[in-house]
């Protein structure tokens, strides 16, 4: 049985050629990370940041090492969903990932779909590697947020089965029976 603990490890990793390149300032991924960093959500006892190009092997390295080695609880991509021949993290994730999630992703698209009708063209894909949970979120700030917004309170659920944290995945699913 894994530990118990109080709190999930969480990477944001910002795909974009211009931010890599300092052509550009990120800030999809700060605010995510400022997000996190305030527990709004749910605990976080650490958060690790990270920019890459439209690279495949550049995302690649970077989502393995982050579910492989650091074993990170909570993977986050921003950027790279959309339409543009250089959007490839949808096709990253899904060469990497064990078990896809797609209903995590379905939910982030349908429910900002009531926001923006531009929500249909990203690309996201959720999925497991190992004990992390990858997400793809769009580039923008606020196509970032609204969609982690949308599955934010389900994640904790999620990384616990994923994790193997028993006691608090039959906690949950005691009281949602007793409702």
């Amino acid at each position: 049985m894994a530990t118990e603990i109080s709190g999930y490890s969480v990477g944001v990793l910002v795909v974009s050629d211009t931010v890599s390149k300092g052509e550009k300032q990120d800030s999809s991924g700060s605010n995510l990370v400022n997000i996190l960093k305030s527990e709004k959500y749910f605990p976080v006892f650490s958060v690790e940041q990270h920019c890459v190009a439209d690279e495949f092997s550049e995302i690649k390295g970077i989502l393995e090492m982050w579910s492989d080695e650091k074993n990170i609880d909570l993977i986050l991509t921003v950027g790279g969903t959309g339409f543009t021949p250089r959007d490839v993290t949808p096709e990253v994730t899904k060469a990497v990932i064990d078990r896809e999630a797609p209903h995590l992703a379905s939910r982030m698209i349908l429910g900002c779909c009531e926001k923006s009708k531009f929500s249909v063209l990203s690309r996201s894909v959720c999925g497991m590697r190992g004990q992390s949970l990858i997400l793809n979120l769009p580039g923008s700030v606020k196509g970032s947020t609204e969609c982690f917004d949308m599955i934010a309170s389900v994640l904790p659920h999620a990384l616990d089965q994923l994790k193997g944290r028993t006691k608090r995945v039959a906690s949950l699913h005691t009281e949602i029976q007793k409702n």
